[in-house]
């Protein structure tokens, strides 16, 4: 047992000897580090440690939370007192409690979710890494003529948590990653654009030359967009932009949105919601990526969790008051910080691959519109109405043909995921949520 897990359960055990019926303990620690540079020059640096530990204790149906970073015998003893006395003011919740026992547990293969050779990263070297994608970006074309900056961060975390129902595990993690956005410029007309790399192992991060180049060559092809006329065409969303929509779909799912009945999918368990080609599933299990652990934020195991199977919805996503709200079992998604009650929160959140190229997708439209940024989306998760600015690309026989911009996308999702009409074959994952490139059959552009 760890240190900070043995702390995790000492902290417990002083709130079950303090009159808890049941208690649970999360603690952290962690270090990050930023670099910003911007026109060549270092802008901001940031390195910085944090710990800090939560509490949330039950009398019976009451609940107390409460958080500390002292995590000296004295300052977790405070937390747990301060934690005790909320318990006996709060009101009851019939459906507070903690996971049942045969729910409890982690998994013992190795998730890679801790790669040594970022703590070794000197900061001269990140700051560089920075300076050469922007470098990159700015040296591509004579009209890349700004930026905005470039960026490399790194985090180190451990994580552990205990209960009184005998769990304790802890686990670390790891991260780097790189950024640019570059501005081109071209006449009257000055476009943005961005390209990221992040990985939980350092040989994973791709190139700051790739990093750089990429932004550049997004930000180029934005000049000189012209405006469209207000239509109904299909839509193709890359899949940074599959991946937006995808985390909009991950709200219609969560089992605190369907206990609350503010979803379009309350009621609907072993009905088709989506074109049969389309299979949405959340896994913790899969090594190295960012929303992979051995167990959840209250100590259930991780797990695989098919949510739509080929158009049919088959579970939701809950945590363990989610799933007693609504007479079901916990899928393993809390999600919480240090202290309080658990949220719900992703895995592995992704759209599975389909077969086709993402080309051929393309290929495949004679008039439409290739989505590369959204702006300000509203999706209702209630109605599943969906309206979003946007920027892309025309479409005109299988070709992206020139830029456009200040247009708004709109469409209902319970339509959207019925005509979703194909799914490329380039699923990767940049975070803990992804999907590929997908075309939508039609959806309302509004233009000039």
């Amino acid at each position: 047992m760890s240190d900070l897990e043995q702390l995790a359960s000492d902290a417990v055990k002083r709130a079950l000897d303090g009159g808890a019926t049941d208690a649970e303990c999360t603690i952290a620690e962690g270090e990050e580090f930023s670099a910003t540079v911007r026109m060549r020059e270092l802008e901001n640096l940031k390195e910085a440690g944090s710990r800090g530990a939560g509490i949330r204790v039950l009398a019976g149906k009451r609940t107390g939370s409460s958080y500390t970073s002292d995590l000296s015998r004295e300052g977790i003893e405070k937390m747990v007192g301060a934690a005790l006395e909320l318990s006996k003011i709060t009101t009851e919740d019939p459906h507070a409690g903690i996971p049942d026992q045969d729910d409890l547990g982690k998994l013992d293969t190795d998730l890679r979710l801790y790669d040594d050779a970022i703590a070794k990263i000197e900061t001269d070297w990140k700051i560089e890494q920075a300076r050469l994608a922007e470098a990159t970006a700015l040296g591509l074309d004579e009209r890349i003529s700004n930026s905005e900056g470039a960026g490399f961060e790194s985090h180190l975390g451990l994580r552990a948590f205990a209960n009184s129902r005998g769990f304790a595990g802890s686990y670390r993690t790891s991260s780097c990653g790189l950024s640019v956005t570059p501005v081109a410029r071209q006449n009257d007309s000055m476009e943005r654009d961005y390209w990221y790399s992040s990985s939980r192992s350092a040989a994973k991060l791709e190139s700051a030359e790739y990093v750089g180049r990429r932004a550049a060559e997004r930000a180029l092809r934005r000049l000189n967009p012209r405006k469209v006329a207000t239509q109904k065409v299909p839509v193709i969303f890359e899949p940074r932009t599959a991946r937006s929509l995808l985390g909009d779909m991950f709200e219609a799912v969560n089992g605190s949105a369907i206990y609350r009945h503010a979803s379009f999918l309350v009621g609907k368990l072993g009905e088709k919601i989506a074109a049969e080609g389309l299979t949405v599933i959340d896994d913790a299990t899969i090594p190295g990526l960012f929303g992979s652990s051995p167990f959840d934020d209250e100590g259930v195991l991780a797990r695989r969790t098919v949510v739509i199977d080929r158009g049919v919805l088959r579970s939701y996503l809950l945590n363990s008051y989610s799933a007693r709200k609504l007479g079901l079992k916990t899928t393993g998604n809390a999600s919480r910080g240090i202290t309080g009650n658990a949220g719900v929160g992703p895995g592995n959140f992704y759209i599975e691959a389909g077969a086709v190229a993402p080309e051929k997708i393309l290929g495949g439209v004679r008039n439409g519109l290739y989505v590369t940024e959204l702006i300000g989306t509203s999706a209702n998760a209630v109605t599943g109405d969906y309206s979003s600015g946007a920027a892309g690309l025309w479409i005109e026989n299988g070709e992206l043909a020139y830029p456009v911009s200040e247009i708004t996308i709109a469409g209902n999702m319970q339509q959207m995921l019925m005509d979703l009409e194909q799914i490329g074959s380039d699923l990767e994952f940049r975070g803990s949520v992804a999907a590929p490139t997908i075309l939508i059959r039609e959806m309302t552009i509004s233009g000039h």
